[in-house]
């Protein structure tokens, strides 16, 4: 048993963490290259964040915007990696792998909805007070 002050072992992990961050990063970069999708959502959390600043919400606000932002983008990404997974195993349209890759879609689709909500309750009273 190492003591928690004893620096060479968390010498040794600290390059196997680093690499972790790299491979997460990595892997969020290819899907941003391949997945349209993503692309979108991406687009669409950076003009949600700019209306952030215009409109001077709240930091509750800004913790409900961030929640439903990474929830989407999060749901995008596990549904990527299943489709790809199911992919990789093979090419026939089996019943199990529609429903799989269905699921996995109505997930992003459940976040989706879940943020439009989050947005027109953090947004549409500041618009109607801005424009009234």
């Amino acid at each position: 048993m190492t003591h928690p002050g004893n620096n060479s072992q968390n010498d040794k992990r600290s390059p196997k963490r680093l690499r972790a961050f790299v491979f997460a990063f990595r892997g969020i970069a290819e899907a941003w290259k391949s997945e349209l999708h993503l692309q979108i959502q991406t687009i669409v959390a950076i003009v949600v964040i700019a209306m952030g600043i215009w409109l001077r919400i709240t930091l509750v606000e800004w913790s409900l915007i961030t929640l439903a932002i990474s929830l989407v983008l999060t749901a995008e990404l596990i549904n990527t990696a299943i489709e790809k997974t199911l992919d990789r195993i093979g090419d026939e349209i089996h019943p199990l792998t529609k429903s799989a890759k269905d699921i996995a879609a109505g997930a992003v689709l459940v976040g989706a909805c879940g943020s439009v909500v989050i947005g027109l309750l953090v947004f549409l009273p500041r618009l109607f007070e801005l424009f009234k």
